[in-house]
């Protein structure tokens, strides 16, 4: 029907976009822009033509990492050995 369902409350409805201008013409993926965490949920296609195609797909959207921590230990005088660290959540 070239029309997305975003569901109530979802945010989606200025992130998610068809692909192709014209879904009809055998494509009908979408493109969702600025993915966050609440995006993370099962997202449905259904396709009409002269039957119904459905597929559903599991999104998991995960937390982007914090920045490392990084630091060495050990002397820094050449030719001696370093430990470089880094630690991130």
């Amino acid at each position: 029907d070239h029309h997305v369902d975003y569901g109530s409350g979802s945010g989606l409805q200025d992130r998610v976009a068809f692909v192709q201008s014209d879904p009809s013409q055998y494509d009908a993926s979408i493109r969702l822009a600025n993915v966050q965490e609440s995006d993370t949920g099962t997202y449905q296609c259904r396709v009409k033509k002269n039957t119904i195609a459905v597929h559903e797909v599991i999104v998991t959207v995960q937390e982007k990492p914090a920045p490392p921590q990084c630091w060495f230990e050990g002397e820094l005088i050449e030719g001696s050995s370093v430990l470089l660290r880094c630690y991130s959540r």
